[in-house]
């Protein structure tokens, strides 16, 4: 399933995606020059608890860090793991995507299974 385009996902932003079409992004991508990486937009610390404090807000103010709306936690872009926050230890699940040489970016709906 096609989530966008390197094009739509500028360098040093992030952004959610629905692909299940559940009325809330599960899926937050996070672009640093050519690299595209993907998590669930899920807290490690509150399972239930979207990332975003507003739609596809997933950084950190100085674009270096994902955090954590809910409770500021920090997360490194990298690898999801938490830096700072009450999930010290924890990390992100990341999730598997494709990126074409045409620059789209899909994910399996399957790896979106709990």
């Amino acid at each position: 399933m096609k989530l966008c385009t390197l094009n739509e996902l500028p360098d040093g932003e992030s952004r959610g995606f629905d692909p299940l079409d559940e009325g809330q992004d599960s899926v937050l991508l996070v672009r640093q020059g050519t690299q595209v990486y993907a998590y669930r937009d899920q807290c490690p610390h509150y399972g239930d608890t979207p990332m975003a404090w507003r739609r596809h807000a997933y950084l950190n103010a100085a674009g270096t860090h994902i955090v954590c709306a809910a409770h500021g936690a920090l997360f490194e872009i990298a690898n999801g793991a938490c830096v700072q926050g009450p999930c010290m230890g924890d990390k992100l699940t990341a999730l598997p995507i494709t990126i074409t040489p045409q620059g789209d970016i899909y994910i399996n709906p399957g790896d979106l299974d709990e």
